[in-house]
């Protein structure tokens, strides 16, 4: 009977042990800011200005893409945000018509807009 007893003892202290650390990391990764700097789209909007200059069109899409991507997660000025994301999809549409002069000006204003953050 006392080995039933400890069995049960254990089980239950491993059990409420094991369903209050979930909780508490919960709660570490709500405390944390998410702050999500435009350094690593700046980096993709570079690329693929120096990409449009080689006349190569399948890189700058590629670095694009990504760059919008990363554009959706970059937290500051909401205004700002929204017309730097806007800006990087215009250099898309831009692209895809063969406008590269209209694509090198959306993504320098999607810079100037990035820096000004």
């Amino acid at each position: 009977m006392n080995i039933i007893k400890h069995t049960a003892l254990t089980f239950l202290l491993a059990f409420s042990l094991a369903s209050t650390s979930p909780i508490a990391y919960a709660q570490e990764e709500a405390a944390k800011p998410s702050v999500y700097s435009p350094n690593e789209a700046i980096m993709h909007l570079e690329a693929a200005r120096v990409e449009i200059v080689k006349n190569d069109f399948v890189p700058p899409s590629n670095h694009l893409k990504a760059a919008r991507a990363i554009a959706k997660k970059i937290t500051g000025d909401p205004d700002i945000v929204k017309q730097a994301n806007a800006c990087i999809i215009q250099a898309q549409i831009k692209l895809k018509e063969g406008d590269i002069e209209g694509a090198t000006e959306k993504i320098n204003k999607t810079l100037e807009l990035y820096n000004s953050l």
